[in-house]
């Protein structure tokens, strides 16, 4: 995802609820710009205006008066009595100041900008900006400029392009005005509708996070799609999601920037082993949110979460008329994360056979029941959380009218069902009595099983997860960044968080270096001072039994990398350890994050990691260890001993803290962090501050500061 320049203006919160009135609840509105022209903006903008003249006065102004749809069009803004509480600006760039200049003059509450190509004027490179300045003087909210604009079915508010269909109610807020205009076709083509439709623009003043705020408080929006290239406020963004979570609006969330992106920690594998995608996961975890990766995922999930469906978790029963469409269902389902349950003891009806997916096998065509019953047997169950229904269903009464009326009646049964066990509809029909009577009972109805069961997958991780409470966090970036500490010194900052490490000393000499590994038993490790990547340079050597080995180790540091100072440690040996990688660093959007996952040499090949916004409890960096691929090693794989995952949670947790304890530091990274039945050690750590004074960097710690 991308970051705003760090010229843009901070967007304004509202203030209570209808902050925003004179944009959704407008007493009037202006349309400037106003067209008789079917292929011109300002045409689309009065007709939609005029849709709504039984709730609001509505104004037409073309410069040159006349008449436009029928009705006389005022020449100026100045001529409306009393002025508009809404004016929408449609006219060329050139004109956009000016006529902006008067909707202020006149004392309009709010204006809405669709006029484009601003940035392009010579000599007004930033009038967008100037604009939103302005705006804010003035006490006057602003929508745009470059807005494709906003619609309220409900209130008859349609000031934007294109059709927008009422219907189970889905609140839109869109950073690009064609998806919106996508998101929006694709709603209808489910039978949904769109309950309020914004398009940000440049967002000048109002902003995505002031949108999602008013949806938070709109009784008729059930569900919010928010398509997002770039958040300008971080924290509010975040705090808006929480309110739409805490009102029981699901938020569905789309964007773009989610390929794998370099890291501004350039000496961590922390930001090479993480994307966009994993952050955005990590926003979506945290305040309870859930991710589509398309225009037609986020609509087809936001339709059915819009209907209330609601699944308890993702035990699903699949029921199909057709083996093969059960199979490929079963295949989808688990690939999607759910769960095919075995069925239960109690006998399905006849002559079905107990299995999932159950396989009706030509039943239906003797007898259209046996899909009520079926479904009606599997709710009765109680050991499933949603029914999947697959095939030819639907159809029955497309192909010959006949059935038409007896399985709409089915449908009327399915339809009870679904008000305990959720029911999600494929089926190869188009519009009939039987799938009408689906859609008008409120169940998912699709044309295709990947869409359908996507949808059910979709609302079973929106019912299950469980968010963070809001917060403030460490947003402002932290500065550019500087040199990494010392090794010495990032031991010891990590330390003092709590983190435990091996013995260990700084020798500044062949002899103060084998006089420290004689203090202990077993191998020691000597590690160069100074040198950033160690590894790379190969200045880290394991396994010294001697004495005489750990002399010569600093003996070539010093000849050949001109070493002044190792660090002599005691070499974790425990047996059934398993290595892991922890980091912290500051994302440019979401600002400090947290990420675990397997570690050691191996980290960026496995690519096993989780992300979190940080700081996480202990319980929060429990959870993340459990999405690893690699728990089942934490958890005692095939007999072992199962590591000490409290210990290392608490470390995870720990380090998460650093970027909120110290405000200087841009990223910190243990790895490997080595977990074993009797704890965590961590064995190598790095620590890039922001601005690092040359005593913090170069200087190495006494023994009595290192342990």
């Amino acid at each position: 995802m991308t970051t705003p320049e760090a010229t843009a203006p901070a967007p304004q919160s509202p203030s209570a609820p209808d902050a925003l009135a004179s944009l959704w609840r407008p007493s009037s509105v202006a349309v400037v710009g106003a067209s008789d022209d079917p292929a011109k903006w300002g045409h689309w903008l009065a007709r939609g205006a005029l849709l709504g003249r039984a709730k609001r006065s509505v104004h037409l102004v073309n410069r040159r008066g006349g008449t436009v749809c029928g009705l006389p069009a005022a020449r100026s803004l100045g001529e409306l009595s009393p002025p508009p509480e809404l004016v929408v600006l449609a006219v060329p760039a050139t004109a956009v100041e000016a006529a902006f200049d008067e909707a202020l003059a006149v004392g309009a509450g709010c204006v809405l900008v669709i006029s484009d190509g601003l940035g392009r004027l010579t000599g007004s490179p930033r009038l967008a900006d100037h604009l939103g300045d302005r705006a804010r003087g003035h006490g006057v909210r602003l929508l745009g400029p470059s807005s494709l604009g906003i619609v309220d079915t409900r209130a008859e508010l349609q000031l934007a392009w294109g059709q927008f269909r009422p219907g189970p109610p889905v609140g839109v807020v869109t950073q690009s005005g064609q998806i919106g205009s996508e998101i929006a076709y694709l709603l209808a083509r489910l039978d949904s509708g769109i309950s309020r439709f914004a398009s940000t623009g440049a967002q000048t003043d109002l902003s995505t996070e002031d949108l999602l705020d008013s949806l938070a408080a709109h009784d008729a929006t059930q569900a919010v799609i928010a398509y997002v290239e770039g958040v300008r406020n971080p924290q509010r963004f975040l705090d808006a999601a929480h309110r739409l979570r805490a009102a029981g609006k699901p938020l569905v969330l789309l964007t773009v920037g989610t390929s794998p992106a370099g890291s501004a920690a350039a000496m961590s594998h922390t930001g090479a082993l993480t994307s966009g995608a994993e952050t955005l996961d990590a926003v979506c975890r945290d305040v309870g949110a859930v991710r589509a990766v398309t225009p037609a995922q986020a609509a087809e999930l936001a339709h059915a979460l819009a209907l209330g469906v609601r699944p308890r978790g993702n035990r699903v029963l699949v029921v199909s008329d057709s083996g093969g469409q059960g199979a490929l269902a079963a295949d989808l389902a688990t690939e999607g994360g759910l769960e095919l349950t075995p069925p239960p003891a109690t006998p399905p009806p006849a002559p079905v056979q107990a299995r999932n997916p159950v396989d009706l096998a030509g039943a239906g065509e003797q007898d259209l029941t046996v899909y009520a019953s079926v479904a009606e047997w599997a709710a009765a169950a109680g050991t499933y959380d949603a029914l999947v229904l697959t095939g030819y269903f639907g159809r029955y009464g497309e192909d010959t009218p006949s059935p038409s009326a007896a399985e709409a009646a089915v449908a009327v049964r399915l339809a009870a069902v679904a008000r305990t066990l959720p029911v999600f509809v494929h089926t190869m029909a188009g519009r009939s009595p039987a799938t009408e009577t689906l859609r008008a009972a409120g169940l998912p109805v699709h044309s295709d099983i990947e869409s359908t069961l996507r949808a059910l997958a979709g609302c079973a991780r929106w019912h299950a997860m469980i968010p963070r409470g809001p917060g403030e966090r460490r947003l402002a970036p932290p500065g550019p960044p500087g040199p990494e500490l010392s090794y010495p010194r990032a031991r010891e900052t990590a330390r003092a968080l709590g983190i435990p490490f091996p013995a260990a000393e700084v020798a500044r000499s062949a002899q103060e270096a084998a006089r420290i590994a004689r203090g202990w038993d077993g191998p020691s490790v000597v590690k160069v001072v100074g040198h950033p990547h160690k590894t790379e340079v190969g200045g880290v050597r394991l396994g010294l039994r001697t004495e005489a080995e750990v002399a010569a180790a600093y003996e070539d540091f010093a000849t050949r990398l001109g070493a002044r100072s190792v660090v002599v440690e005691r070499m974790d040996t425990r047996p059934g350890t398993v290595e892991l990688i922890a980091g912290v660093r500051y994302d440019p959007s979401f600002g400090p994050v947290v990420l675990v996952g397997a570690g050691g040499t191996t980290a960026e090949l496995w690519r096993d990691t989780t992300l979190a916004l940080a700081p996480v409890t202990a319980d929060g960096a429990s959870a993340m260890l459990r999405r690893l691929t690699c728990w089942p090693l934490l958890n005692g794989w095939r007999g072992a001993a199962p590591c000490d995952v409290d210990a290392l949670a608490r470390a995870v947790a720990a380090l998460s803290t650093l970027l909120e304890c110290d405000r200087t530091v841009v990223a910190a990274e243990i790895n490997p962090l080595r977990a074993g039945p009797d704890g965590v050690l961590a064995v190598d750590v790095l620590v890039e501050r922001a601005e690092a004074p040359d005593a913090l960097t170069d200087h190495a710690p006494t023994t009595e500061e290192m342990n």
